[in-house]
This record gives structure tokens, sequence and C-alpha cells, in this order.
């Protein structure tokens, strides 16, 4: 029987996923997992069960009122879960929180079975799942716990979903928890992660991208362009990569290999230092061709440093770029990100 992934993204960044079965609507298969969506009379009547079909392809049919969904919402993508019938995989934004809900963060354990140093600038850091593969929206976070510490450290996934083996891009950080931990970590110990989390996530693909990347904001960029190359996309793709130094240019291999993946997918690499010899030098909003931003129809993701999310925001009010859609995280090295 066909069946439908349908993530749940509440508004304190919590994801869920559920199954949705053929035929069944959203707030049926949540309840099922014992997820609480905002919901009052279940008829279609009173609109309590209001959320945001953010992707995904489904059928509201004909018996809820216009009091609860008017023509101008649903035209908007708002839906009703207690009438919405998913025809597709889908994301839906919901307007409450997890707790809320009466839901939480899932935890899975994993074993390392990698650790790869970058330079003196990152480590990849490789993990097997022990169960079944997580799920989350390419783009996403997850936490993970520091054994022996006590605390946890957040990181984008770098890898793609539905893989048991899930990686990371970690920046090393002197006496940092996760950098120290990771000095003497081998392949075989073991790890906790608790996820998915976030808002910055890859949405539906209908026209061309902008990614913008600063550092190790690169990792949920690898896990898009894999989703992408999967998916066989034939948009036009464009990542910049700026860092800092020369050193911190890491996993260039890895991006070079999607321009045999994707047919219109090209990069840039921009970095900062004065002295280095890098033919692009400078920050990455002096790199930035016009063409990329396609008169606005382009979508833009942006992952990297404050300083860099705030420096691209103001480079796009000073020069009037209003793209159709623009998502950032911003990332310090010992805060969970936060997304817009």
């Amino acid at each position: 029987m066909t069946s439908f992934n349908i993530a749940l993204n509440f508004e304190d960044g919590v994801t869920r996923f559920v199954e949705c079965k053929a035929g069944e609507k959203v707030l049926d298969a949540a309840f099922r997992a014992r997820i609480n969506l905002p919901m009052d009379c279940s008829d279609g009547v009173c609109g309590t069960c209001k959320c945001r079909a953010e992707s995904g392809r489904y059928d509201l049919g004909d018996e809820y009122i216009d009091d609860a969904l008017t023509e101008d919402e649903k035209d908007s993508g708002l839906v009703l879960t207690c009438q919405m019938i998913p025809e597709s995989d889908c994301v839906i934004a919901v307007p409450a929180s997890s707790t809320a809900c009466k839901t939480g963060q899932s935890t899975f354990a994993a074993t390392v079975t990698k650790i790869e140093p970058h330079n003196d600038a990152a480590v990849v850091l490789e993990l097997d799942v022990d169960a079944a593969a997580p799920v989350f929206l390419a783009g996403q976070y997850g936490n993970i716990d520091v054994p022996g510490s006590g605390q946890h450290r957040s990181y984008s996934f770098s890898s793609a979903p539905g893989e048991t083996k899930i990686s990371f891009l970690i920046k090393k950080i002197p006496g940092g928890v996760m950098s120290t931990w990771l000095e003497s970590a081998q392949a075989g110990h073991k790890v906790e992660l608790t996820g998915p989390l976030g808002s910055f996530y890859l949405r539906a693909v209908e026209r061309p991208l902008l990614f913008l990347a600063g550092g190790t904001g690169l990792a949920p960029f690898l896990s898009m362009l894999e989703v992408l190359a999967r998916a066989e996309s034939q948009q036009k793709v464009h990542l910049i990569y700026g860092v800092t130094r020369d050193l911190d240019l890491v996993q260039v291999e890895a991006i070079e290999a999607f321009t045999a993946k994707l047919p219109n997918f090209t990069f840039s690499t921009v970095v900062a230092d004065a002295a280095s010899a890098h033919p692009r030098k400078g920050w990455v909003t002096q790199h930035m061709p016009a063409e990329s931003f396609n008169d606005g129809d382009v979508d833009v993701y942006l992952c990297g440093p404050p300083p860099m999310v705030d420096a691209v925001r103001k480079h796009f009010d000073d020069n009037g770029v209003k793209p159709n859609s623009f998502h950032y995280e911003k990332f310090t090295p010992n805060a969970a990100p936060v997304t817009a």
C-alpha cells in the first residue's frame, strides 16, 4: 500500500516525521503517531488545525467551510490538517511548539566509522546509525552529545537523508568540547544524537538556486546537492563558497564531483585573506554574478557565521536585491543555529 512521509515542522525548530497511508488525513496520521496537532472540531468547520503546506501534493476535498479556510488562504498554501490527504511526501509548518503538541525530539544512537581531518580547519565525522536511518530534510541539523562532557553541539547533516551512514563537517576549535573529544575518538566509539532540528532546509525546487556558504556552513549544501543529484534536477544551481584562509577551503573535491552529477551546477570559491594567491579574494558579496539572481526569480539559501549572514542581508538591501525567497542560517561554534 502506498504511504507518504510527512514532515511536521514545529515553531520551536523540532521536526517529526509521520507516515500517512493512502487516503489518510494528516491529522489522523499524526494522532496515530501520538502527536496532538492543534484541532477542535476535526470536521473542517473551526479552522483550529490550520497549518502551512510548504511542499508536496495533496487534496483538501470540499467538505470544509469558507470560514475555516478561505480561497485566498488555500491559494497561499494554508491547509486544514483534518481535511488534507497527501498525494506525495509533504512538509508542513505547524504554528505551535512540539511540547504543546505533546511530542518531542527523536534521539538515536550511532557508531563512529571515520574521523577525517581537513588541515587545521575542520573534521569530517562519519557515523553509522545503529537502528533505522534517521529521517531529516536536507539542510537540517542535529545535536550530538559529546561523550563524557554532559554537553552537546549542533551540526548540520552533510550527508543526504535516508542513509544509515551520516556525516557532519565540524569546525576545529582549539580547546573546544567537540574538537577535544575528536582528538582521541576512534572508530567504534558510540555517540547519541537528537534531531532533526531547524527550519533551514531545501524547499520544492521550482526555479534557479543560489547557495551561499561560509566556512563549515558548506555542510548543509552538500546534503542539498546530493538530494538534487538523486532527483536528477535540471534547475540551475550556483554555489559560492567563502572562507577566511586558503586552508579553510575543505571538501572542494566533493563539490567538484557534483558538476558531473548535476548538468546545470556551477560553483566558485572565495578567500578573504588579502595575502592569498587565490584568484577570487575578498568577501562573498563581491563575487556574486548578476546572472545568478535571474532577475529576482531565484531562491537563495545562505549558511555561515553571523557576520557573513549580516553582510549578505545588508548587501541585498543596499542593492535592491529581492529574490523570490531567501532562507538563511547563522551559526556560532558553541550555539545552535538561528534560522529564518
